[in-house]
C-alpha cells in the first residue's frame, strides 16, 4: 500500500436493528451515519458512554453484523458498499419521492480479509471455547486459513505466539478456565495475531481486567504494534487508557460522531460540550489540580435510541443548544489540524 493512503476508510456507517413495539417494527439506530479513517500502524481510540454504539461499530466493520448502509474500504479494496449516494456536503441524495438514490452495490466474500482484520473481544471469559486447549484456541485461525505445512510448523507458530504475548509453553495443553482474566485476554490476543493481521478491533479489551493487569496488557498492545506494525481500533470508555494508547481519539454519543482529533489535542483542547463533560469526569491524581478543576455535570437522562430527538442527539442535555440544533444534525467540520467537531455553537 502506497504512503498517504488510509488502511481503513469508513463512509456513512449506519447500523439499524428492527425492534418490535406492539404491532409495529421500528428501527433502533445503534450507529447513525458516522465516517472515519484508520491509518497503517495507527491506534484510533473510540470512546463514549455505554450504549452509544462503540461495540456495534467494531462488529459491523468486521461484518459480524450486516450493515444497514456503509462504504468500507480496506487497504485499497472496497469490502462493502450499500450504494447510497451523498452530495459534497455529506447529505443523503433523495429522489422526488423522498427515497434514497442508489448506485452500484458491492458485497465481497470476507473470508480472504479475515486474515487481515481481527478482533479481541471484551469478555475474556466467554470469548474462549471452554472445551478447547490453549493450543487449539490459538491454532484454530491457522487451521481455518491453512497457514502451515506440517503439525510441527503449526506447533512452532503457536508457541511463538504464546511467547509473544507472555505465556509459557507449558500453558499450551491447559484449558481456559485454568487461567486468570489477564492470561485469558492474552490468549485472545494471541489468537487474533495468529494470522498476522494488519488491523485489530480491540473491543473494551482491558475493561474486565484488574488495573495492574490492564497496564500490562496495554503495554503489550503497544509493544506488538511496534514489532508488527498492526493498526488498532481501540474501543473503551476509560479516557485515561484511551489517551495513553491512542494516536487519535473519536468521541461518540448515541450513534453519532461528535469529535475526532489527535489524542493530545483532544485532551488539551476539547471543543464539543460532550467531550468537555467526559474529560471533566476523568480522575486527576494531583489533589491541588483536582480541587481547582470543575466537574461538568450533564442534566437530564440519555434519550432512548428508539425515540431519538431531532437534529443533534446531545441537544437535550447541552447548555449551548439553540433552535438550529433541533432542526439539523451538524456535520463534522475541521477546526484546524484535523480537529473535527460536529457542533453548531462551539
Amino acid at each position: 500500500m502506497s504512503e498517504g493512503k488510509h488502511l481503513l476508510k469508513v463512509d456513512h456507517l449506519k447500523q439499524y436493528f428492527p425492534v418490535r413495539q406492539g404491532l409495529k417494527t421500528i428501527p433502533l439506530k445503534a450507529v447513525d451515519d458516522i465516517s472515519f479513517t484508520v491509518n497503517p500502524g495507527e491506534t484510533l481510540g473510540l470512546v463514549g458512554e455505554s450504549g452509544c454504539g462503540k461495540t456495534t461499530v467494531g462488529r459491523t466493520l468486521l461484518r459480524l453484523y450486516q450493515p444497514t448502509a456503509v462504504r468500507i474500504e480496506f487497504d485499497g479494496d472496497v469490502l462493502f458498499d450499500s450504494g447510497e449516494q451523498y452530495d459534497e456536503s455529506g447529505k443523503l441524495i433523495l429522489n422526488e419521492a423522498g427515497k434514497p438514490v442508489y448506485g452500484e452495490k458491492i458485497d465481497v466474500n470476507m473470508l480472504p480479509y479475515r486474515k487481515q482484520m481481527q478482533m479481541v473481544f471484551q469478555d475474556p471469559y466467554s470469548s474462549l471455547n471452554p472445551r478447547m486447549t490453549v493450543e487449539d484456541i490459538i491454532g484454530e485461525p491457522l487451521d481455518v486459513h491453512k497457514l502451515y505445512n506440517s503439525k510441527a510448523e503449526r506447533r512452532d507458530r503457536i508457541l511463538e505466539l504464546m511467547e509473544l504475548v507472555g505465556l509459557n509453553a507449558e500453558h499450551a495443553m491447559r484449558y481456559a478456565h485454568e487461567f486468570s482474566g489477564g492470561q485469558r485476554q492474552r490468549i485472545g490476543i494471541a489468537r487474533a495475531l495468529a494470522v498476522r493481521p494488519k488491523f485489530i478491533v480491540c473491543d473494551e479489551a482491558v475493561s474486565a481486567l484488574d488495573v495492574s493487569i490492564q497496564a500490562q496488557v496495554i503495554n503489550m498492545f503497544e509493544e506488538l504494534q511496534d514489532k508488527l506494525g498492526v493498526a488498532y481500533l481501540f474501543i473503551a470508555h476509560d479516557l485515561l487508557v484511551v489517551h495513553h494508547i491512542s494516536d487519535r481519539i473519536a468521541v461518540m454519543y448515541l450513534g453519532k460522531m461528535m469529535e475526532i482529533a489527535d489524542a493530545d489535542e483532544l485532551n488539551s483542547n476539547p471543543i464539543h460540550p460532550y467531550t468537555l463533560s467526559l474529560l471533566s469526569a476523568v480522575p486527576i491524581p494531583d489533589p491541588v489540580t483536582a480541587r481547582n478543576s470543575k466537574r461538568i455535570i450533564l442534566e437530564g437522562d440519555v434519550p432512548s435510541p428508539l425515540k431519538m430527538p431531532t437534529g443533534c442527539p446531545f441537544r437535550t442535555r447541552c447548555r449551548y443548544a439553540t433552535e438550529q440544533c433541533a432542526k439539523e444534525m451538524p456535520q463534522l467540520t475541521d477546526r484546524g489540524n484535523g480537529h473535527m467537531v460536529a457542533c453548531w455553537n462551539k
